[in-house]
């Protein structure tokens, strides 16, 4: 009598991964965005608070345009909201997340699975930069419905300006989080960049109300670079001389992709090296 042999089931190497990155990713964004979507002053911050922004913005900027002839006013002012947009939706909601995701030993267990270290601080960002897109393109649809803008002059410099922006706000976000004990005192440590970004970069007054040696200098900062490819792309002008064409434009933003890039791996570099996955004893 002869019994048949049922095959061998075959089973996955206990080390090989069963999700892609791009999944992992993901799923930590889900999990991130429902723990968002519950903290109430978190999503107020990040929703209302830039909106709220901009009617002092346009104050401010008002004031700007009466002492200096030429100011493009609606220009300065989607740059401006825009700019703030990204500050407080990605870069303090992001340095809050990471402080409370830290201290509730989240950031700790997710390193044992299989998700690596760049898959987990990205998936944690997911959430705020879908919430930053998202305003910056209300933004944009209803400063042209609005104020009646000019179509793009460049679409991919916009492309590459946000990409740069987002990119550095993450890593500065993670490397501030390392500097961080708490989630309440987020508002204090984000809040020397968040002034240096808002007063230097362009954001409440425009870099050309500046003299040119105190503008340069601002341009050379870590945020200015992204912006200005942002309006350089939308207006064709950086506010440094006049509109220019598609070709033109490529010229005019090379040196702030230079400097752009050049910050942003100095960000991630840092970031990599002195991020702390769990709190301090």
């Amino acid at each position: 009598m002869t019994t048949a042999s049922t095959p061998a089931t075959t089973r996955p190497s206990p080390t090989a991964p069963t999700t892609t990155p791009a999944g992992r990713i993901l799923a930590l964004g889900r999990a991130e965005a429902t723990l968002l979507l519950r903290n109430r002053s978190a999503l107020f911050i990040a929703v209302a608070l830039p909106l709220l922004m901009i009617g002092a913005l346009r104050g401010v900027l008002d004031q700007q345009a009466e002492k200096l002839a030429g100011l493009d006013l609606d220009a300065a002012l989607v740059n401006g909201v825009v700019g703030f947009v990204l500050m407080f939706v990605v870069y303090y909601n992001l340095t809050s997340a990471y402080v409370a995701r830290r201290n509730e030993l989240v950031l700790k267990r997710l390193r044992t699975g299989e998700a690596g270290d760049l898959e987990i601080l990205a998936g944690t960002a997911v959430p705020a930069v879908v919430l930053g897109l998202l305003m910056c393109a209300l933004v944009a649809v209803g400063g042209a419905v609005m104020l009646h803008l000019p179509g793009p002059a460049n679409p991919l410099l916009i492309v590459a300006g946000l990409a740069l922006a987002l990119v550095l706000l993450i890593a500065l976000a993670a490397l501030s989080s390392t500097f961080t004990k708490t989630v309440e005192s987020a508002g204090i440590t984000t809040l020397p960049l968040m002034l240096v970004t808002q007063f230097g970069s362009g954001l409440l007054v425009p870099l050309e109300a500046m003299s040119d040696r105190v503008a340069d200098l601002c341009r050379l900062l870590p945020a200015t670079p992204a912006f200005e490819l942002i309006r350089l792309g939308w207006f064709g002008t950086d506010g440094s001389g006049p509109a220019t064409g598609f070709a033109g434009t490529w010229a005019e933003a090379a040196p702030h992709l230079a400097v752009g890039i050049l910050w942003t791996a100095v960000a991630v570099w840092a970031t990599l090296r002195v991020f702390r996955w769990e709190p301090r004893r």
